[in-house]
């Protein structure tokens, strides 16, 4: 059976009935905080960080990631959003971790990510590998190469074509889209500010690109720069900054709002991380500062929607990736940027 989410936040239900009732909304709340728009479903079985996070025909996917001990990690798991359980499918061709993912025309794809380094104590390796994955036989298949390997980067659907941005040094500049039905890559006009670990979306046929970090490493200097591309003049331009300076946040466009949640390296927490949840409106080149995290999370690539609600499974909970969650958090995304 369907796992029932609420239609509707119970704080609006009040308003709606004191309407009726021609009390007016202050008098149902008055004293009251709206309860959260947070919610938690069923525990991702096997703790991970740094994964891909993408949403297929109402499932969730994470790919790969590692956990405290940073060993990279191959393994796919699989929450179903009507049943409310997790499963895991083949794995990925390599073990992975930093690698960003997008379903399109009904196939998953993995492109780029590292492989090594973190708990293996060798040099990483930046991968320009694609995989595309297929759920009806569960397999996934090698499709043509980036033009560079690329880590902690972010990505973007328009038109069908996917847009990586990004990625650690040396490729923080590195811009390219991939054709999946051409199967084919093309190198586009520089990301202006270099930088990795970033939120990504495309928003009314253009690409935004939030926050991040230019180092490699946690510790580097972090960034508020909005950067915003558009395919039909092939050039950047500059959006409003974000609210404070972020990187490593779970990213994901909802209702034409790009949401930028959580995050690494907040010097103001013991925990160094941010529970920030900013959504950004590029109309009106506007950030909101939305209700925070109830548990603040890191090292998440992208993010899922499904039926208004978004989905952030696991991350880390500290800096770096010493404590591990395994929690589903969801929010419930009412902001309409449209």
């Amino acid at each position: 059976m369907p796992v029932p989410l609420p239609a509707r936040p119970r704080w609006l239900a009040l308003i709606l009935a004191g309407a009726v009732l021609g009390l007016g909304p202050t008098a149902l709340v008055a004293g009251q905080a709206p309860p959260s728009g947070w919610t938690e479903r069923a525990p991702m079985p096997i703790p991970r960080s740094e994964t891909a996070i993408a949403e297929l025909d109402g499932k969730i996917y994470v790919l790969g990631g590692y956990p405290a001990g940073r060993i990279p990690s191959d393994v796919v798991q699989v929450y179903d959003t009507r049943t409310d359980t997790w499963d895991t499918t083949t794995p990925l061709p390599m073990p992975m971790h930093h690698t960003t993912a997008v379903a399109v025309d009904g196939t998953l794809y993995a492109i780029g990510g590292e492989f090594g380094g973190a708990g293996l104590n060798n040099t990483p390796v930046y991968l320009d590998t694609v995989f595309a994955y297929q759920p009806a036989t569960a397999t996934w298949e090698p499709r043509a190469s980036m033009p560079t390997g690329r880590s902690a980067a972010g990505l973007g659907v328009i038109d069908g074509k996917i847009y990586v941005a990004g990625g650690r040094p040396p490729a923080g500049h590195d811009f390219a889209v991939y054709d999946p039905r051409a199967d084919s890559w093309t190198v586009l006009p520089d990301l202006p500010t270099q930088r990795n670990h970033i939120a990504v979306g495309a928003i009314g046929g253009k690409l935004y690109v939030a926050g991040g970090r230019f180092g490699p490493g946690f510790n580097s200097e972090l960034t508020d720069v909005v950067e915003v591309y558009d395919p039909a003049t092939n050039s950047w331009s500059t959006g409003t900054p974000m609210p404070r300076v972020r990187s490593g946040m779970a990213s994901v466009v909802a209702n034409g709002c790009l949401y930028a949640i959580g995050g690494e390296w907040d010097r103001t927490s013991p925990s160094g991380v941010f529970p920030d949840n900013d959504a950004y409106d590029p109309i009106r080149a506007t950030w909101h500062r939305l209700e925070p995290m109830p548990t603040p999370a890191h090292g998440l690539t992208g993010a899922a929607l499904v039926d208004g609600w978004i989905y952030i499974p696991g991350g880390a909970i500290t800096q770096g990736v010493d404590q591990v969650t395994q929690k589903l958090q969801l929010y419930r995304a009412e902001l309409d940027c449209r």
